[in-house]
């Protein structure tokens, strides 16, 4: 998976301290990527969109 244009963004639940983050780059077309922002150049979980949605709102109401 390519993803040199891939436009990272902390999640809106990462720890404000800096630590323990969860990035995000949401602006490829038919993934959506999530990485740790401890570790930009390890492993990458890849969602399609759909999926990802379905995750962020299941994960919501908790």
């Amino acid at each position: 998976m390519d993803l040199t244009r891939a436009t990272w963004r902390k999640a809106s639940r990462s720890n404000a301290n800096g630590g323990a983050c969860v990035e995000v780059a949401d602006n490829l077309p038919g993934v959506v990527a999530v990485r740790d922002s401890k570790d930009p150049t390890g492993p990458v979980l890849a969602f399609t969109p759909s999926s990802w949605r379905a995750f962020v709102a299941a994960t919501a109401t908790r």
